[in-house]
């Protein structure tokens, strides 16, 4: 929670401790402000997903480009 709205990036930590505690899926939240926030959170975590809000409402992000720059790093992805 302490992320939400910051748009500093999300808890990679406190997501990565979490994921390794428990054996359900993690969706990160809060704290998405760049594409290289979804990178980060997805290559130092095993979340199962990231959403963000405010980025994609103001078209501070376009979706397809994130897609495209998630999936040209190799991470696994809907498309």
């Amino acid at each position: 929670m302490d992320h939400d709205g910051t748009k500093n990036g999300f808890a990679c930590a406190a997501l990565k401790k979490m994921n390794d505690m428990l054996q359900i899926p993690i969706v990160a939240s809060g704290g998405a402000g760049s594409v290289q926030h979804f990178i980060d959170v997805f290559e130092y975590t095993d979340v199962s997903a990231a959403l963000a809000a405010s980025v994609f409402h103001f078209k501070e992000i376009e979706i397809m480009d994130l897609k495209r720059s998630i999936m040209a790093r190799g991470i696994p992805m809907r498309v």
